[in-house]
């Protein structure tokens, strides 16, 4: 029986989840053995770190980044894009969903928010406060 809670103000379900996870291995893997027939595109080490589904599972937003900054990331983006066609029909080779979702390419911006939380750790008031706490957890 499904539920009927509103979708505002809710995380993703356990099927999107599911879905975007599935994704985002095959992707993955695709690109890993460079099965794509455009060699700009193969010569690229992209990494997915995350695909996040719509509601409708319609539309797939995959979070990539070109590792160790060999290019730049719009371009691998470009690329990506130009080959959605190919990507979209690998990844739904082996899915049984009643739409084939249609993949958009983001930028992972994942390590520059783990970069700006080191940096406000090691800021002296964060420190400071961080000091001043007992150890047994009361404030």
């Amino acid at each position: 029986m499904s539920s009927n809670r509103p979708s505002s103000g809710q995380g993703p379900t356990q099927r999107q989840l599911r879905v975007g996870e599935l994704i985002r291995r095959t992707l993955s893997d695709v690109l890993n053995r460079a099965e794509i027939h455009d060699p700009e595109l193969n010569a690229m080490s992209i990494t997915v770190g995350e695909v996040s589904m719509s509601n409708d599972l319609k539309v797939a937003t995959v979070y990539v980044m070109p590792l160790m900054g060999s290019v730049p990331v719009q371009d691998a983006i470009t690329a990506l894009a130009r080959n959605k066609h190919e990507l979209r029909h690998r990844v739904v080779k082996g899915m049984t969903l009643k739409y084939a979702p249609d993949l958009r390419f983001r930028p992972d911006e994942t390590f520059d928010r783990l970069d700006e939380t080191r940096r406000l750790f090691s800021d002296p008031a964060v420190q400071r406060d961080l000091d001043a706490e007992t150890p047994d957890g009361d404030d």
